[in-house]
């Protein structure tokens, strides 16, 4: 059974650390000083879980009126499922019900199709974050009707 929960700022995050360190530092190899870079403190996470184990991850940054989706990650067991899309569409669906007349994200470019498919568009010139080359990525899409009105 796939349940969800939110957290906010720094409190209760092992469950989202745990998969950030999976997916990110072990998997990616990025350094543990630019994955938890202090930032956590000011966003709005969430956890995916199946059957009660920790799936997926991701948060929400608001910044001015941009809300910035980050650290999404699903463990290499439970991928191929559908959950990243479900983190996603959750992530958005939150970011516009909290207000924000911007979600934007820095995709990995290897990651940027999968964005793509979720009516993100590229925004910029590629630059790089941990080593690894990125993109920023603005959505367009119909996700929610309250963002579509105000764009």
């Amino acid at each position: 059974m796939i349940t969800m929960e939110w957290f906010m700022g720094d409190e209760n995050l092992a469950d989202a650390h745990y998969i950030r360190r999976k997916v990110f530092v072990e998997e990616q190899q990025i350094s543990e000083s630019d994955e938890y870079d202090g930032t956590d403190g000011s966003c709005v996470h969430l956890v995916v879980y199946d059957g009660g184990a920790p799936a997926g991850t991701g948060r929400i940054m608001i910044t001015d009126k941009d809300f910035h989706i980050g650290r999404v990650a699903v463990l290499r067991e439970h991928r191929g499922r559908g959950l990243g899309v479900l983190v996603m569409r959750v992530l958005i669906r939150a970011a516009c019900g909290m207000g924000g007349e911007r979600q934007v994200l820095h995709s990995q470019v290897s990651a940027k199709g999968f964005y793509e498919k979720l009516s993100f568009k590229a925004v910029g010139e590629i630059f790089y974050e941990a080593g690894i080359p990125h993109i920023e990525m603005e959505h367009f899409g119909d996700i929610c009707v309250k963002c579509e009105k105000e764009k």
